[in-house]
């Protein structure tokens, strides 16, 4: 409950903020939507730990950015996305020659208070974003390689084996998400580029003192292009 009471001050804060800098800074109305896609990498934060490399997935989705404020030369906006992220993990298993990685499937809305510098019309402009993200569990599929006997199931570091065939337990996902990228507006729209780090604070599997796992939290890494138009823009 405390964190997600975080999660909400950090909005409150933001609003309040651009609120005050309206009384010294220049209005801005500008309303943009667009589309984004990329690349992501992830690994899941295991307790007790289980040994990974970063497995890859796509993600694309929605954008809507509305910008409030020049406050002296830095543009104030929030920006609210609606993804399909493809997340999971992919096990490093060096005891035998079995091979493992589960596809997780989230639909995902990060809420990013935002600045930019640079050039407000034609130009580049360099960014930077943080805020919540909340995500929501969709399906998964695991992926097997190798013989999957019990002896080599034995040969697991700790015995770490409960993750297998375990179904999430926990489809609500919150955390925090924060990156910087560039932007290069034109005449036909805002082209942007960047790169982005998310931090799941909620498990994916029950943590209780009976439970398997005290830890199990998403942790992503993206790769971004996205474009948008303006549909309102400051008369």
């Amino acid at each position: 409950m405390s964190t997600r009471l975080l999660l909400i001050s950090l909005i409150f804060l933001f609003c309040t903020r651009a609120h005050v800098a309206a009384q010294v800074g220049e209005h801005r109305n500008d309303l943009a939507i667009g589309v984004n896609g990329g690349y992501l990498l992830n690994r899941v934060s295991f307790s007790p730990s289980i040994k990974q490399s970063w497995k890859g997935g796509e993600t694309f989705g929605v954008t809507v950015r509305y910008t409030c404020e020049k406050y002296f030369s830095a543009f104030c906006a929030i920006q609210a996305e609606i993804n399909y992220a493809n997340t999971g993990w992919k096990e490093l298993i060096e005891t035998s020659t079995d091979t493992y990685r589960r596809d997780m499937r989230y639909m995902q809305m990060p809420i990013f208070a935002r600045l930019a510098w640079g050039k407000e019309h034609r130009g580049l402009q360099l960014f930077v974003q943080a805020g919540p993200q909340l995500g929501y569990y969709l399906s998964s599929t695991e992926h097997r390689g190798g013989e999957w006997s019990e002896r080599n199931l034995g040969l697991r570091p700790n015995l770490v084996v409960q993750q297998y065939d375990k179904e999430v337990e926990t489809k609500f996902e919150y955390g925090i998400a924060g990156g910087l990228g560039v932007q290069m507006n034109t005449r036909i729209g805002q082209f942007s580029l960047e790169g982005r780090y998310f931090f799941a604070l909620s498990d994916m599997f029950k943590n209780g003192k009976q439970d398997p796992f005290g830890r199990s939290a998403n942790g992503t890494i993206y790769i971004k292009a996205g474009y948008t138009i303006n549909v309102i823009t400051t008369k």
